[in-house]
């Protein structure tokens, strides 16, 4: 597996990673330590438990995202891609190959994906509210105005999706730089003050609160989970920093900033108990109280942003791998690939945050709903991560087992500490996953049923094209261009438009766009061409899931390569429009009728998707019973 290299200076690139990649996870100090220790199922602060949960965060820092995340699973690029869908199509055997594992793999992947757009939509409600909640220390009257403040906030940074993050992304890195320096210079100073602390880095203290608590401890674990949410995000965005520039952030300043930060925390909660409240916001002194909610407010903010972006890849990603209808999509950069925005996503996006802060009012009963989602991806991950060691890097069985045993016991404990929370609100995310789920499986059910029904109105195409007789048909000038889903059938529009209007073109030419289990394909392996004779031509265009199909570049080729006569002006191209009837006796069960039929209403057409010439566009009717 050839390694990608990602373009751009190490350091600036190192430093560009603090302002996507880490907000998430850099955001967490503002209530991760306060859930341990404040609420129903807070444990009694005194200094076996605090340093008993400090050890714990410490720990779980270590094994969950230094050494699993970002030394193992980085390690899985798909030609620098990450994500939970680029290692699902590194591993994921071919078509027609390991049937049972491959639809496995899939079903793992698809659901691992869904559970990410319930992070998408906590993620932004439960960071903006933490920071605004800040604003209850400078004032108990104030508490009225958190909830329409970060209602307000939340409008705006939706509604700056439009604009991509291309043309705000500088200033998220020196904003980000600021919070983690800041984050670090709070930590110290209570650590200065109470350096006994320190002795929470001795995994005794873990081992001896767990012991101690006894099942009692998974409430807690539930909370110290807190520390680990946005580890996914690490993988995800590392097609757009490469591994390298990920992993030095990692260690030279996010790791220690947010270690030195829950340490202070700690710290000030020996000495201070009745501040469990917000431990955070009390370690700074007054005088800097307001500018530090300033700065937690623009943190949560860009953290809310890179989750958001993420949302907007994965739902680009699924689109073209046919997981999802087409939707509309822009592209908000010339120049930096993978930034997209999808009207439609942001609008669900942005209702489902506010509704959630609606329901929710604090981000203590946030808390309560945030974990389970992101503990099921995880041990996907890990199911998926041990596929990888087998199957790409050759390991051993007796290395890759212990390895991936010893992180699903990890992970297995804070799903069972989150488990506990589906009652009181853990049951959002997963409706949301569930749900998302449900419509990517039941869209690759629907067509794959609607191509078999397509079928039968068609033929194979060489059989088409030996037995086909121009002298029977009118001849027409000019180039016809059928999009099809598959150039080995004959494409219905053809049939049909020969059935009434018994017009030929002088030249036609089948033409299929697909999309490969990796994220780009090369240039020069991107067309074939196939001279099938009597003026037909089949041509194949490949694209890789994370590149943007390109009507007037397949064009421009073809006339470079294949057609030096193809002119604009003479291209007819020809669609088939697809009317579903539903009838539950046939293929889908009722409701999976129901979904497919909605979801291919609310697709975007081919024209506009592969934005072809309005006024040169052919439209062929068709009846599908699904």
């Amino acid at each position: 597996m050839k390694k990608h290299q990602t373009p751009g200076k190490p350091l600036l690139l190192t430093f560009a990673a603090l302002g996507v990649v880490y907000g998430d996870i850099g955001t967490s100090p503002l209530y991760a330590l306060r859930e341990c220790f404040y609420g129903e199922h807070s444990t009694a602060i005194n200094d076996e438990n605090v340093l008993g949960i400090l050890s714990l965060i410490f720990w779980s820092l270590v094994l969950i995202i230094s050494l699993k995340y970002l030394l193992l699973i980085l390690r899985a690029d798909n030609q620098g891609e990450g994500g939970i869908l680029a290692l699902m199509h590194l591993i994921l055997p071919e078509e027609g190959k390991k049937p049972r594992q491959r639809t496995l793999i899939l079903m793992l992947g698809l659901f691992g994906a869904a559970l990410l757009y319930g992070d998408g939509i906590l993620t932004p409600a439960i960071s903006v509210l933490s920071a605004v909640e800040g604003l209850q220390i400078i004032g108990p009257h104030l508490d009225q105005y958190i909830v329409p403040i970060t209602v307000v906030i939340l409008f705006g940074l939706f509604g700056l999706q439009k604009y991509g993050t291309g043309r705000v992304g500088t200033l998220f890195s020196p904003i980000m730089l600021v919070w983690f320096i800041s984050l670090s210079i709070l930590g110290i100073a209570k650590i200065i003050q109470t350096p006994e602390v320190l002795a929470a880095l001795n995994p005794f203290y873990a081992v001896s609160f767990l012991w101690r608590e006894g099942w009692m401890s998974l409430f807690v674990l539930g909370a110290v989970f807190l520390v680990v949410t946005g580890g996914e995000a690490l993988y995800a965005d590392m097609g757009h920093f490469g591994r390298k520039p990920i992993q030095q952030a990692w260690f030279m300043l996010v790791l220690p900033s947010l270690l030195l930060n829950y340490f202070g925390q700690g710290a000030l909660l020996l000495n201070h108990p009745e501040w469990a409240v917000n431990p955070f916001y009390h370690l700074a002194p007054s005088w800097a109280l307001t500018p530090l909610i300033i700065l937690s407010t623009l943190a949560t903010i860009i953290a809310s942003q890179a989750i958001i972006s993420g949302a907007f890849s994965l739902t680009f990603q699924a689109v073209q791998l046919n997981y999802l209808p087409r939707l509309k999509i822009l592209h908000t950069s010339k120049i930096a690939r993978g930034q997209v925005f999808l009207p439609k996503v942001n609008r669900l996006l942005l209702v489902a945050t506010i509704g959630v802060v609606l329901m929710f009012q604090t981000s203590a009963n946030l808390a309560v709903a945030y974990g389970i989602a992101i503990t099921v991806t995880m041990l996907i991950t890990d199911i998926l991560a041990f596929h990888a060691m087998r199957r790409l890097w050759h390991w051993k069985r007796w290395i890759a087992l212990p390895i991936t045993l010893l992180f699903l016991l990890v992970d297995l404990a804070f799903f069972s500490a989150n488990a506990l929370k589906i009652v009181q609100g853990g049951w959002f995310p997963l409706l949301i996953a569930f749900g998302i789920f449900f419509a990517m499986r039941t869209w690759i059910k629907g067509r794959k049923y609607m191509g078999k029904q397509m079928a039968k109105f068609s033929q194979p195409l060489h059989d088409f094209v030996a037995e086909f007789d121009r002298s029977k048909y009118l001849p027409a000038k000019g180039t016809a261009i059928y999009m099809s889903a598959s150039i080995l059938n004959t494409p219905v529009a053809l049939i049909h438009n020969l059935q009434h209007n018994q017009v030929i073109h002088k030249r036609v030419i089948f033409l299929e766009i697909g999309t490969k289990n990796q994220p780009r394909v090369a240039s020069v392996n991107r067309i074939t061409v196939d001279d099938m004779g009597k003026g037909f031509y089949r041509v194949l265009v490949k694209y890789g899931y994370s590149e943007v199909v390109n009507m007037k570049n397949i064009l421009r080729t073809l006339k470079q390569n294949n057609f030096p006569k193809l002119k604009n002006k003479d291209l007819t191209f020809f669609l088939s429009r697809q009317t579903l009837i539903a009838n539950a006796r046939e293929g889908l069960t009722r409701l999976e009728d129901s979904v497919f039929i909605f979801l291919r209403s609310n697709s975007t057409g081919a024209t506009r998707y592969y934005q072809l010439p309005v006024g040169r566009v052919f439209e062929v009717g068709v009846q599908v019973v699904v």
